[in-house]
């Protein structure tokens, strides 16, 4: 019997998953796609429920060590300051994100030469801005052409309803004479290829049941299958093999009863977030590679970052509605989001304005703060405050340092035995000082919109949504994990396609520019072809 040999392999079934392997199915070469999780049933999800803000907290959890699904692996997040967020399953962490979608800006790919610090992007903004456009049509995206903070581009359905909560914030940042937008959302606004616009159900980070939340499960898969993309779930990838000659021959990888397999490949490509690939990498030493696969550069897993996120909750003496609606999409102000010499931090933080507090929720702090009393007048104190909540996020730009890392831990492992990532992480003095001054900008900002009382929550640590930068791309093999164009230094036909090739991060959610990167790549690959392995 002959051998059976994928011309590509793609381990991982999310974001960039989808994006590279509808590219790469005009080449008509076999691509089979291993994915650990399995595929969603909508019906399942909490927003079917009236007990929805309940079922999220454990059922739909973003923390795999909380959900516990047999299809998720464990993480030692002990002697980090963020809990990561981490999804298994077709579709992958866009299952649970809020579909916010903005793009990484111009001056995010040039650090280094604006500010002196980090390193600059081999390529640039224009070099992705075919490959956003594409993704925008792929995926559905809503949004305002002309925000005069980035490059004009204009997304293929019309913006998302910003709601009065949106027109309140609008006014205040207004007063203070601050840029503000409606946000890019992969949320569908008018019906599109298929899928039914969004009907406001309101909790689109525990997985949205009308599919109108552009999560790559209903945006991409249905069509990458339709092109011939073949899709194995529940197939947990342990290690990616290799020959004498430092090309990756396959995996290996078990099935849902246990049983290890062999996949051979022509092409491997690793999509499996900034802490699932150099979990894999490291996880898969061999003679060449002792200290992981392309690791020669000892940079697997080191330059973690995150969005350091810090949260300035208000209310004001107003009915918003603003527990309804789209979780993740109002408006953004990108009034902080370049250095200022007079400030005394590097770079900066977006204000993301998203929905207020669910009614349940408001409930429980009104309680714990002691605005809602027990007793006679709890109810009238509970109209005060439910439906007139704003939630706004300070989304800081993580700087890279080798001190925060992804290791494999001597000890805990998944249900396979495959070990489990150890995150190593902290926030730096640039990252504390951003985020006491976009507390402040952010108080600011509620006090103008009229806001009668205002919290604020500093370093919050269940925020590991964004994993990026541990095989950081770069043209130099000393100083980087891949090349320009995605392809491994070290492993000619290995390619990497998720967040982990980052080289910064911005202050934007990474959703689009991980696919439209993922895109960039994969066309790569095609136009290389004739010497891809040269």
């Amino acid at each position: 019997m002959a051998e059976d040999i994928a011309d590509i392999l793609i381990i991982g079934a999310g974001a960039s998953s989808a994006a590279a392997a509808w590219s790469l199915a005009d080449t008509r070469m076999r691509i089979i796609c291993l994915e650990q999780g399995d595929w969603m049933n909508p019906s399942e999800y909490p927003s079917n429920s009236k007990q929805w803000e309940v079922l999220r907290q454990v059922d739909y959890n973003q923390s795999p060590n909380i959900r516990k699904r047999e299809t998720d692996y464990p993480i030692n997040e002990e002697d980090s300051a963020v809990s990561i967020a981490n999804f298994n399953g077709v579709g992958g962490g866009t299952i649970l994100y809020s579909a916010h979608f903005p793009r990484l800006k111009p001056s995010d790919f040039r650090v280094k030469s604006m500010d002196g610090v980090a390193d600059d992007w081999p390529i640039d903004y224009k070099t992705l801005d075919p490959y956003f456009a594409q993704n925008d049509r792929n995926m559905g995206v809503s949004g305002l052409a002309g925000d005069p903070a980035i490059p004009w581009h204009e997304p293929p359905l019309p913006p998302i309803p910003i709601g009065r909560m949106g027109e309140a914030m609008g006014r205040g940042l207004n007063k203070l004479g601050w840029h503000w937008w409606p946000s890019d959302a992969a949320i569908i606004s008018e019906d599109y290829e298929g899928r039914g616009k969004c009907l406001n159900l309101g909790p689109c980070n525990s997985g949205c049941a009308q599919g109108a939340k552009s999560s790559v499960d209903v945006a991409y898969w249905p069509v990458n299958q339709r092109l011939g993309v073949e899709l194995r779930t529940r197939c947990r990838v342990s290690q990616i093999l290799v020959d004498d000659n430092d090309m990756a021959t396959g995996v290996l990888y078990f099935d849902e009863n246990g049983v290890e397999h062999l996949q051979r490949a022509e092409i491997v490509i690793m999509a499996c977030n900034g802490v699932g690939t150099p979990r894999l990498l490291l996880n898969s030493p061999s003679a060449g590679f002792p200290d992981g696969l392309a690791n020669r550069s000892g940079l697997v897993g080191k330059n973690l970052m995150f969005h350091p996120i810090g949260f300035v909750e208000g209310y004001l003496d107003q009915p918003l509605d603003s527990h309804l609606g789209p979780q993740g999409t109002c408006i953004l102000s990108q009034e902080f989001y370049e250095t200022d010499p007079a400030r005394d931090f590097v770079r900066g933080y977006s204000l993301q304005i998203v929905r207020g507090q669910p009614p349940a929720s408001i409930a429980v702090s009104g309680t714990q703060r002691g605005d809602i009393p027990w007793g006679a007048r709890h109810h009238e104190a509970y109209q005060k405050y439910v439906g007139r909540s704003v939630m706004m996020a300070v989304m800081c730009e993580d700087l890279p340092e080798l001190c925060n890392t992804v290791t494999l831990d001597p000890e805990l492992t998944d249900s396979n035995g495959i070990p489990a990532p150890k995150i190593t992480y902290r926030f730096s003095e640039n990252s504390k000082r951003m985020l006491q001054h976009g507390l402040q900008k952010g108080t600011e900002a509620m006090e103008a919109a009229g806001a009668f009382k205002v919290y604020t929550m500093n370093q919050v640590r269940d925020t590991g949504w964004h994993l990026m930068g541990t095989a950081r791309m770069g043209t130099d093999p000393e100083n980087s994990v891949v090349n320009e164009w995605g392809r491994s230094h070290d492993v000619k036909n290995l390619f990497i396609i998720d967040g982990s090739i980052f080289v910064t991060c911005g202050a934007v959610n990474p959703t689009t520019t991980i696919q439209a990167l993922a895109l960039y790549v994969a066309d790569s690959i095609k136009k290389n072809l004739a010497n891809l392995f040269d």
